[in-house]
């Protein structure tokens, strides 16, 4: 299984994308290609995904039984904690502070 989830994206990319993948809601894609056909996937949305950003998660052996790659600015950040990638949040640009 693949999942690819972009923001922002152009609409060339999302074209590309849609050949390969089948658009479920706006700017999720799904998909079940292999690890080649995959990485060449992403090579697309590195190429073209300009301003936006983008993630990709698939099927994976390891303990949580999936793995993913993100690309461009967002405030979910993959992290590394003892081996297993978990999410941390940037805090929030402006926020107000409530009294």
């Amino acid at each position: 299984m693949l999942v690819i989830v972009v923001e922002n994206a152009p609409p060339r990319l999302r074209g590309r994308l849609a050949i390969w993948l089948l658009e479920i809601r706006a700017g999720v894609y799904v998909g079940n290609y292999s690890a080649k056909v995959r990485d060449y996937i992403w090579n697309q949305v590195e190429v073209g995904i300009e301003d936006g950003n983008a993630v990709m998660a698939w099927r994976s052996t390891n303990e949580a039984g999936f793995d993913f790659i993100t690309l461009g600015t967002n405030r979910r950040i993959p992290v590394d904690l003892d081996g297993a990638k978990l999410i941390s949040f940037l805090p929030e640009e402006n926020q107000e502070i409530s009294r």
